[in-house]
């Protein structure tokens, strides 16, 4: 009997520090590790680059998501719900809304149509668009001489990038969508370094974008949004390809002179999700057998 006290002390070893903090984790809703990852971005591009532009934006932003949510829900469901979505949404437009001059309203109109489109725009219940998805691209589309996305104002810089892309990472694969990134990022690069060639440009040019700012917004909080992508692991690749064929399809009409709204040369990723993003959703939604009592 001695002997077996030694066995269920090592059957019973506690895991080390790092893998304590991974179970610990696992625990935590998604949507506070993807607040806390927006948050992080927050900091790092007002610490370093002074980016919001006044934080009037960030309160305005922030305050008509938040009361958006908290009204509709409660007309809705009456109740009022976790705020966690409109945080980000508030954030989000923050960060990637650059309107010009001094204008607040992007961020006023932006917001309401964030937060109203998943209480409008939906099937069977469930919104189709990520909120702030939906209302950057009406943003440039209604009004493309108004309203620019964040382009280059991290500076892209090996540090920046490196914080960001190691915390989005960890934190995507904990929620469990880091194949829908990778799926991206790999289709993003094969596409566009097939598209540079193809128009005889330097191939580095075209994929360092991927790397900026925008897309790390994109690639973490929009395209891999749990309430808006479809089922399933394969069907998520999928669309996460197709988004990123159809993006590079843009910059090839683009490219070539193809008339068609600035927003789609402004920004094809966004745009790009707008369109294949919804539809795989419906598509999805549609195919699923209804559960008692939903709407149909």
């Amino acid at each position: 009997m001695s002997d077996a006290t030694p066995a269920t002390g090592l059957a019973t070893a506690s895991p080390n520090p790092v893998s304590r903090l991974w179970q610990r984790t696992s625990r935590i809703d998604p949507r506070y590790l993807i607040a806390g990852l927006v948050t992080l971005v927050l900091v790092v591009a007002q610490l370093r680059y002074h980016m919001f532009g006044g934080y009037t934006r960030l309160v305005l932003a922030l305050g008509v998501c938040m009361a958006t949510e908290a009204a509709l829900s409660w007309f809705d469901r009456g109740r009022v719900v976790n705020l966690q979505s409109a945080y980000i949404s508030g954030i989000s437009l923050t960060l990637l809304t650059k309107p010009q001059g001094g204008a607040l309203w992007p961020f006023v109109i932006g917001g309401f149509l964030a937060i109203s489109s998943k209480y409008v725009l939906r099937y069977r219940e469930q919104h189709l668009w990520n909120p702030t998805n939906f209302a950057i691209s009406a943003l440039l589309l209604a009004a493309p001489s108004k309203v620019a996305v964040l382009s280059h104002q991290f500076g892209n810089d090996l540090v920046t990038n490196l914080v960001i892309w190691t915390f989005g990472l960890i934190i995507a694969k904990r929620v469990g969508v880091l194949h829908i990134t990778l799926t991206y990022l790999a289709s993003f690069l094969v596409l566009n370094g097939l598209r540079a060639l193809a128009l005889g440009q330097p191939l580095f040019p075209e994929l360092a974008p991927v790397t900026g700012p925008m897309y790390q917004l994109f690639v973490f909080f929009m395209i891999t949004d749990p309430r808006t992508v479809v089922k399933g692991r394969r069907k998520q690749m999928i669309v996460a390809a197709l988004i990123a064929l159809t993006e590079t399809v843009f910059r090839l009409l683009s490219d070539r002179g193809v008339p068609m709204p600035i927003a789609f040369s402004a920004d094809p990723a966004l745009l790009s999700l707008a369109i294949v993003g919804p539809i795989a959703k419906w598509l999805d939604l549609r195919r699923t057998p209804a559960r008692a009592g939903t709407p149909s």
